[in-house]
């Protein structure tokens, strides 16, 4: 298969529980389908590249409901000690699929203004700049999506607890290019949130 030679791997994140929401909000009805699937389709569009989604709690009805031979499910069994787990997780399955993958990105299930096009801009920056990171630009701070050249990929892998990507930002501040995300602070943690969204 093709994805398998594939040099950008794009992890959705969507392990959490969604504790301050009180239900999953990777199964929020939004488009005329989830806000996770939403996610998805979008990193579908993008060329070369392949696409795994990290899940944890209630993994079977999200993985049932997002049932797409073209995406890859990695079960995060330590999904309650932090996203660091999931993103460990994401980067292990995701050199299991490609050992010569070069890149990834980090993406979350809740960022429901988030487009194919922005996947895209992070890949074009971090290739014109030659940076090592390039991560998406809103509400004066740097997050996700967020890419990581293969370098960085270790130290991924040795994050803990709550500690997310952000970390690596901060520590390698010269080696990262900003790509604005217009509408990226918008995320989905209440109730509030997704009646804002929808109305």
């Amino acid at each position: 298969m093709t994805k398998f030679r594939n040099k950008t791997g794009i992890i959705i994140l969507a392990a959490g529980n969604s504790s301050r929401l009180g239900r999953p909000k990777q199964l929020l009805e939004y488009k005329e389908s989830t806000l996770l699937k939403n996610t998805i389709s979008e990193a579908l569009k993008v060329e070369n590249c392949f696409v795994i989604v990290v899940t944890g709690f209630n993994h079977y009805f999200i993985e049932k409901k997002h049932d797409l031979p073209e995406i890859t499910f990695s079960f995060n069994s330590d999904w309650e000690s932090g996203m660091s787990s999931s993103i460990i997780k994401g980067i292990y399955e995701l050199l299991l699929i490609n050992p010569d993958c070069e890149q990834c990105i980090l993406a979350v299930c809740d960022q429901p203004f988030v487009t194919s096009s922005v996947f895209e801009s992070l890949i074009l920056e971090a290739s014109q700049t030659n940076k090592g990171i390039a991560a998406s630009a809103y509400s004066e701070t740097l997050g996700t999506p967020v890419l990581f050249q293969k370098k960085y990929f270790q130290e991924l892998q040795e994050l803990k607890g709550h500690e997310g990507a952000k970390k690596l930002l901060n520590k390698y501040a010269n080696d990262v290019v900003s790509v604005p995300f217009e509408r990226g602070n918008i995320d989905i943690d209440t109730e509030e949130d997704y009646f804002k969204l929808i109305s």
